[in-house]
């Protein structure tokens, strides 16, 4: 027997579905601001990565451990977060997250007192965890909160708050991170025989404890006011209530599923990289100062917004599987300018990719976890985990860069992990039907 969806009514379509259920603005605005907020800690690994490379005087590929470590905490706590949301639902889950997520935050000051890099990475990780515990969580919620038409969408518009985050941490981290003291060779020889060159390196390591402290109490702050917060049983977490429908089985086997995953994977792999070794491009290719570099990554990011609330919109009249694959084929064309031609076209080229890369973690998200039933949970977990892709591919493009060939050697990597990102959304991302 085969399993295929409803088509609408003729008088759903005349009547399209609400994108937010009535009565639920207030849940879905608290959830929404948790968007916002997991986006700080993910750009400012951006700045540490140059902040590291300066203050603890190392290269590229040690400092794109910043990264690895980050994303590690993401695969490694994907799937127990998924298990707190099955047996507690997903305001548990939440709330476990952001008390990680605010633990992490602490760790920077013992971290910078000691002066230790591993130290800052553990700290990086348990942030990293708790994000994981948010993201398993809120990503579903919302997509789950309201008619499965409008899924998609409606993931996109509470997405679309999320690069807002980014711009604050890229904006904040330039601003009280980066010092703008950049020695040249022989005034780092001079201070190293004046025997100033580690207090100099001290003073640059501290700079990083003061955002973070204030990142901790806003996160304590709005674990507080989420724990006051009502919040609805929305699609599977009905399956714990006795009186409701039960979900229908699902499968992980599902090749739009598996698809999804693996598009996933390519995708943070490309926008983690891309990102993570902007600063770094910009200053090789362009000659600005740390700080301007800093600023033109906040307006990447300014346009990576644009693009969420931009494509949220259109998804009303363009499917959204066909609008990634038509973002991911600009993408890769982008992204190989910048390989071929470094400099300020180069610069500009990527600059841009933020644009088109902002509607795909939320659709590869929403269309993943399409029909999965009572498997929708430890499916979104699964997605989570695909994150790592930011932990494996930001360290590769750091070997890369560190072989002779510069900076734009590297952004080969996203040009490989777009293409493959196109092939998903116009060949794997639409569910197949099944056979009972």
């Amino acid at each position: 027997m085969t399993s295929v969806s409803a088509r609408p009514t003729v008088a759903a379509e005349k009547n399209p579905p609400h994108l937010i259920p009535p009565g639920q603005l207030a849940v879905f605005s608290v959830v929404t601001a948790l968007f916002f907020l997991w986006a700080i800690p993910n750009n400012l690994n951006d700045i540490l990565i140059r902040q590291f490379m300066k203050s603890f005087a190392i290269g590229r590929t040690q400092a794109g451990l910043v990264q690895f470590a980050f994303y590690i905490g993401y695969f490694c706590f994907a799937l127990p977060a998924s298990f707190v949301t099955r047996k507690a639902g997903y305001k548990a889950g939440i709330l476990t997250g952001l008390c990680l997520f605010g633990t992490g935050a602490l760790l920077f000051w013992p971290a910078a007192l000691a002066d230790r890099y591993l130290y800052f990475l553990i700290a990086l990780f348990v942030i990293a965890s708790g994000l994981s515990f948010l993201e398993t969580s809120a990503n579903p919620f919302i997509a789950e909160m309201g008619d499965p038409r409008t899924s998609e969408r409606r993931l996109n518009f509470a997405q679309a708050f999320n690069p807002l985050g980014s711009i604050g941490g890229a904006f904040l981290g330039t601003i009280f991170i980066f010092s703008g003291i950049e020695l040249k060779p022989d005034q780092i020889a001079a201070l190293q025989t004046q025997h100033q060159y580690q207090a100099y390196l001290r003073s640059e390591i501290l700079r990083v404890v003061h955002p973070y402290l204030v990142l901790a109490g806003i996160v304590f702050l709005l674990a507080i006011i989420i724990a006051r917060t009502k919040f609805p049983q929305v699609g599977t977490e009905h399956a714990t209530d006795p009186t409701a429908t039960p979900q229908p089985p699902g499968s992980l086997l599902r090749s739009h599923f598996i698809a999804a995953v693996a598009a996933q994977f390519l995708y943070v792999g490309a926008q983690v990289g891309t990102w993570s070794y902007f600063i770094q491009y910009a200053q090789q290719y362009t000659s600005v100062p740390e700080r301007v570099a800093g600023y033109l990554l906040t307006g990447t990011l300014a346009a990576f917004a644009v693009g969420r609330f931009f494509s949220a919109w259109l998804m009303q009249h363009v499917r959204p599987h066909r609008l990634t694959g038509f973002y991911a084929i600009a993408n890769t064309a982008l992204a190989l300018v910048a390989v071929l031609h470094p400099g300020w076209v180069g610069m500009w080229s990527l600059f841009l990719t933020s644009f088109f890369m902002s509607s795909m973690f939320p659709t590869i998200f929403a269309l993943g976890i399409k029909e999965l039933g009572d498997k929708t949970k430890i499916g979104g977990s699964v997605l989570v985990m695909s994150i790592i892709g930011g932990a494996v591919l930001t360290p590769a493009m750091g070997k890369l860069s560190e072989m002779g060939h510069g900076v734009a050697l590297a952004y080969a990597v996203p040009v490989v992990a777009y293409c493959g990102v196109a092939l998903y959304a116009f060949l794997a991302s639409q569910p197949r039907p099944r056979i009972a």
